[in-house]
Order: structure tokens, then sequence, then C-alpha cells
């Protein structure tokens, strides 16, 4: 029994070895693909500027500047940016995008954000964007609609409903799926030596308990026309679009 045992072991330490052996080899030899987005470089930075549009149709936005503790939690080689669109009659859209270098942390599940922020998740759905340029194409999302409440003057408690719409994007490639983009940059290391540079991108507007369907009409209305002039990943031009290619 005991050399049985001796076996298994030395098994599963060479499966280890050989396992972390791969990993620091690809390491060494991978190289870091282009980006799905829009990016200029930073003058006098190593940092790249992601280039949200600072008009949208019906829209006028602010840049915000991340925050220190996004500065912090985030590898250095992270690139962000953060825009808040506003239309005439008040209505807000807060656009998020984050993405990563040579460290693939700088991108985690989006219900680590959501909760931290006091957002309880209820539910979760997959959806289809329309998007018609440079041509027709569907693009996924995942469609959170999230629930919290916030506390007035007086310490009156105030219920408020969220929606938040959000993609990941790389070179030439487009998921909803946050296991679908792990999935890419497993094969493209093993395949080609390529880090798929992707990028995280959320918005999220809030609005009153019951607005929830009329606040993603908009969302989907905005990101229609917005998605455009920054994203640079394009399904190929075939017939029903493409996702998840």
């Amino acid at each position: 029994m005991k050399a049985r045992q001796y076996i298994l072991f030395a098994l599963a330490l060479a499966v280890i070895v050989g396992g972390g052996g791969l990993l620091v080899r690809l390491k060494s030899i991978q190289r870091l693909g282009a980006p799905g987005i829009k990016v200029s470089p930073i003058e006098g930075s190593d940092r790249l500027r992601i280039e949200l549009p600072e008009r949208v149709p019906l829209y006028e936005s602010t840049g915000m500047e991340p925050t220190r503790a996004e500065l912090e939690m985030l590898p250095e080689d992270t690139t962000f940016a953060k825009r808040l669109y506003r239309a005439a009659d008040g209505f807000q859209i807060m656009m998020n995008v984050v993405m990563m270098g040579t460290d693939r942390t700088s991108i985690h599940k989006p219900e680590f954000c959501l909760t931290a922020q006091g957002w309880r998740i209820e539910r979760q759905e997959t959806d289809m964007l329309p998007v018609y340029r440079p041509h027709r194409y569907d693009l996924p999302v995942q469609r959170y609609t999230t629930k919290a409440e916030w506390e007035q003057e007086g310490g009156r408690r105030v219920p408020w409903s969220g929606v938040y719409v959000f993609w990941f994007v790389a070179e030439n490639k487009l998921t909803a799926s946050h296991w679908v983009r792990v999935g890419w940059i497993t094969r493209e290391l093993l395949r080609r030596g390529v880090l798929p540079r992707w990028a995280y991108i959320g918005c999220f507007a809030a609005c009153p308990p019951g607005q929830e369907e009329a606040t993603f009409r908009r969302m989907r209305q905005f990101l229609t026309a917005s998605v455009p002039d920054f994203q640079t990943a394009v399904p190929p031009a075939l017939a029903g679009g493409g996702a998840d290619r």
C-alpha cells in the first residue's frame, strides 16, 4: 500500500513541477496582444490613453480619474478610462473601461465591484445589442439588475435600482463571458505565445425601482451609437452577425 502511495505522490509532484515549468516557459516567451479598443500614447509615459468619445448623440460627458483605491488595487500597467454621460433630461450613464497589460489580474469578475459598492445583484441575463458600424453585428453583453438602499438626509433610507451592462473585448475577440475570456487566454498562450490584451467595458445607470426596463432601453440606444467610436474589434461581416469568436 505504501509503495502505491509513493507512486501516486511522485506522479502528482511531477504534474505540479511540469505544469509550473510550462507556465514559466509560457511567461518567458509570451508577447502582449493588441487592444480591441482605440488607444493612444500618453506623452512622457509608458501608459496608454483609452479613447472614449466625449460626445454621443443626445449626451455630453465629463472625464473622471480613477480612484486612489483603484490605482492601488490593480497592477501598475493597468489602463483606465471613465466617463460620465449626461442627457438633457438628467439621465446619466457611467462608462468604465479597464484594460490589462501583462498582468491578467487587472480584470476580475464584475460581481466583486458591484457588491463592494453596496449593490445587490437581483438578476443576471445575457443579451445582444445591435451595432451598425462598420457593418451590422450583434454585440454580446451581460446585463445585471441590482438593488440598493441609500441613506438620505435625516436618516431615511431610499430604495434604488441599477442596470449594469458589460462585456470583454480584445484584438478580434468579443465575449460577454468571464470564463470564455479566461479560456481564450490559455488557448492563445499555448497556440501562439500571445497574451490577449483584454479590456473590460462596463456601463451603469441608476434608476427608481420599476424603471429598470426603460433604463435598459436607453442604455441600448446609447451603446448602439457609441460603441463604434471606441471599439475596434468587430466580428466578420457574416449574415446574422457574430459573437464569441
